[in-house]
C-alpha cells in the first residue's frame, strides 16, 4: 500500500503563512502527479495546486502568486507553501498522490486524511 503522511496545518491569522507537507511511504515504484486539494464547510473540494512529474504546475486561480507546490522526489514529499493567507483559505487540506506500486501496471490515486488550514483574527 501506499501511505500518506500530511503536516503543518494550523491557525494562522489573515496575512500569515503556513507550509504544509505530504510524505509519501510504502512500495511506490513512481509517482506521477503530486498535489493538494482544499475542502471549506459546505463547499465542493477543489484543486488547489498539484506538480506534475516532468515538472509542470497548475495552481487554482484564487491562490495564484501566494501559494507556492514544491517536491523532492528523492523523499516522496509534497509541499505547500502559502504566504499571504485569507480567511477564505480556510478549509481542510488534503494531499493527493497517482502513484504505481511495486509489481502493479497501473496507477492509483491516493488521498492522505486531511490537515485542518484555519485563517482568522
Amino acid at each position: 500500500q501506499v501511505q500518506l503522511e500530511e503536516s503543518g496545518g494550523g491557525l494562522v491569522q489573515p496575512g500569515g503563512s503556513l507550509r504544509l507537507s505530504c510524505a509519501a511511504s510504502g512500495n511506490i515504484f513512481s509517482i506521477n502527479a503530486m498535489g493538494w486539494h482544499r475542502q471549506a464547510p459546505g463547499k465542493q473540494r477543489e484543486l488547489v495546486a498539484a506538480i506534475i512529474s516532468d515538472g509542470r504546475i497548475t495552481y487554482a486561480d484564487s491562490v495564484k502568486g501566494r501559494f507556492t507546490i514544491t517536491r523532492d522526489n528523492a523523499k516522496n514529499t509534497v509541499y505547500l507553501q502559502m504566504n499571504s493567507l485569507k480567511p477564505e483559505d480556510t478549509a481542510v487540506y488534503y494531499c493527493n498522490v497517482d502513484a504505481v506500486r511495486v509489481g502493479i501496471s497501473y496507477e492509483y490515486s491516493y488521498w492522505g486524511q486531511g490537515t485542518q488550514v484555519t485563517v482568522s483574527s
